[in-house]
């Protein structure tokens, strides 16, 4: 008998189980883990420890616990030996992780890939302090494993030079997707996936099923899942909204640019748009309103109408110190505008001669009058011939007032000409 120190989880599937007096106490159906949460910052590798067994003796399914546990190899057979087990009732393990129910064969999601994985196999070691979970197998030689075909196709494949190729994630580089039967998530893995930029985060969102999909994003805060939600493609948005609670789906909007929020609710049915609308703030809700109104033809349409305006009499130091209370989104500084008492558009200024002017120097000595600019009612056909000729990243919308109503980013006419509509 050849003691292991390492084993897969596929190996002792449906193996007998004996305890220390070589007696058969069951068949193993499954193993229960440690879901303990850990702090996301702490240093020290997350793996799950195996603590009760899922056997099956007669005709009756029970957890056992035991002081140790080992997994040994006798004629090509894996045999599991517990010692001292002590069936416990199925409440005591609730806040448990089974292996086989909630992780093999699941979606996870490969952290560091910053991708949706399936799992084939889990591996385990067994050292002095018990038995651990160290890691799953998402490669081809983990589902070969799985089928019993591994050893045959490794010797075929060495003879010609040929690897198959394996691909382990460690526990904490991976996050597990549908903890809708769980009572805790799997680690600070989970915690993990909310650090991903939101393009990634949107990305691996849209490769899951449709459960899945809503689990996810019902995780995230609400400024995350706006972020998120801006990145996915418009069939996927919807059916997220549509999925999520109507107060959740109306804190998300809140934190979007008003103009996203807008082409959102505009690919709603009438009656969900308006319930959503209703549950915003008032003031979220008013500014979409507006945007609403805009022809889908029009400037007004795809302008966004969160601006940075100031007056010409202030300096430079003030500006900066608004700036740095705000913290505004990077496309806000594409351009800022000057604005007389009225609203009234006067004139632009660059960020980066507010860098390099002196802190008191006035905003109408460095600002640029008569500004290029564009009627919130004017066709979207002029945009991108506008924002091209004159090397634009961003331009004021205006009303026939001659007030500062918004301002198109160069990113939306992209957008817009790639997607759906077409500015050109």
């Amino acid at each position: 008998m050849i003691s292991k120190t390492t084993f897969y989880f596929s190996r002792i599937i449906g193996r007998k189980v004996y305890d220390e007096n070589n007696n058969v106490i069951g068949k193993l159906l499954d193993l229960a883990v440690s879901t303990a949460h850990l702090d996301p910052n702490d240093s020290e590798p997350f793996r799950p420890k195996v603590l009760a067994v899922y056997l099956k003796n007669s005709s009756k399914e029970n957890y056992y616990t035991f002081s140790s546990i080992s997994v040994a190899k006798a004629n090509g057979r894996y045999r599991v030996y517990c010692s001292s087990p002590r069936k416990v009732p199925k409440r005591e393990t609730k806040d448990n992780l089974l292996l086989k129910e909630s992780i093999l064969d699941q979606q996870i999601v490969d952290i560091n890939g910053k991708k949706v994985v399936r799992v084939n196999d889990i591996r385990l070691v067994t050292i002095a302090e018990g038995v651990f979970a160290i890691a799953v197998d998402v490669g081809v030689e983990g589902l070969l494993r799985r089928i019993g075909i591994v050893k045959p196709l490794k010797f075929f494949f060495s003879l010609v030079r040929i690897h198959i190729p394996s691909d382990f994630i460690l526990f904490d580089d991976i996050a597990a997707v549908d903890h809708t039967n769980l009572s805790i998530k799997l680690s600070k893995a989970a915690s993990k996936l909310h650090t991903l930029h939101p393009s990634d985060l949107a990305d691996i969102i849209e490769e899951l099923g449709k459960v899945s999909k809503t689990t996810v994003f019902s995780a995230l805060d609400e400024e995350k899942a706006a972020d998120v939600l801006e990145e996915l493609e418009p069939h996927e948005q919807v059916h997220i909204i549509e999925s999520i609670p109507l107060e959740k789906a109306a804190d998300v909007l809140e934190k979007m640019p008003a103009n996203e929020a807008a082409d959102l609710l505009d690919e709603l049915e009438v009656e969900k748009a308006e319930m959503l609308l209703h549950e915003m703030e008032k003031e979220s809700s008013e500014e979409v309103r507006e945007l609403l109104e805009y022809s889908p033809k029009t400037v007004g349409s795809l302008m966004n109408t969160e601006v940075l305006s100031f007056s010409e009499n202030i300096t430079i130091d003030e500006v900066l110190n608004k700036l740095r209370i705000q913290k505004p989104e990077m496309e806000m500084l594409y351009n800022l505008f000057v604005v007389d008492d009225n609203d009234k558009l006067v004139a632009t200024i660059s960020l980066r001669d507010l860098v390099i002017s002196q802190p008191q120097t006035l905003i109408q000595d460095i600002m640029k009058r008569d500004p290029i600019s564009v009627y919130d009612d004017d066709k979207l056909d002029s945009l991108a011939e506008i924002i091209s000729k004159y090397n634009m990243l961003a331009i004021p919308v205006i009303n026939k007032e001659e007030k500062l109503e918004g301002m198109v980013v160069i990113d939306d006419v992209v957008e817009d000409l790639i997607g759906k509509r077409r500015t050109v």
